[in-house]
């Protein structure tokens, strides 16, 4: 588990910027799950459901070299324009099973991740109670809840990160899609 902080958050039409020591930006397509009410210490998988306040499609772009240098993974998960989100906040009431919702990440046309939430280790409900039992989560708290394989990391040399110039698409079934091209941004100018 790690956090993200929210000025990694962008649009679904945003440009995705690449750090300037970008060798290995890579792309994973998530339900995200936005918290409705306040939730602490929830032992309860079907009250945690119940606290959700919407769904929608998340991008937990990462710099796998960041995250290899350890000691923690927010590291490589933190940059400005690191999570697109939406197009969609979609209530619950118009989400029948938030475990069978396909997840699709395309680049350049090319698809590189297609799964279903069906296939998570652990449900929304699990994973929204652990969490509570670590930290309240409050209104409008996002959750990440992983994602299918397929990501560059895990794919055969050469691996395909993300660069500039790239286009994502990434889509979670139901809950709209997300359009994102890449660039590369410069090392600030210095005085």
């Amino acid at each position: 588990m790690f956090l993200k902080p929210g000025s990694s958050v962008c649009g679904p039409l945003d440009t995705i910027q690449l750090p300037p020591e970008s060798t290995t930006t890579d792309y994973e397509v998530e339900l995200g799950v936005v918290v409705g009410r306040r939730l602490a210490r929830c032992g309860d998988p079907a009250e945690a459901l119940a606290a959700v306040g919407g769904y929608l499609t998340a991008n937990d772009v990462t710099e796998r070299s960041r995250v290899a240098a350890g000691p923690t993974r927010a590291k490589g998960k933190c940059a400005d324009t690191f999570t697109p989100i939406g197009p969609w906040l979609v209530t619950p009431d118009e989400v029948e099973d938030p475990q069978a919702l396909s997840l699709t990440l395309l680049v350049n046309g090319e698809v590189r991740q297609s799964g279903t939430t069906s296939l998570m280790a652990y449900g929304v409900g699990e994973l929204l109670a652990y969490v509570s039992s670590l930290m309240t989560l409050e209104p409008g708290d996002l959750v990440l809840t992983g994602t299918p394989g397929g990501v560059a990391a895990g794919r055969p040399e050469p691996k395909p990160f993300l660069r500039h110039g790239d286009v994502v698409t990434a889509e979670v079934g139901g809950l709209g899609g997300q359009r994102t091209p890449v660039a590369a941004i410069e090392r600030p100018l210095t005085a």
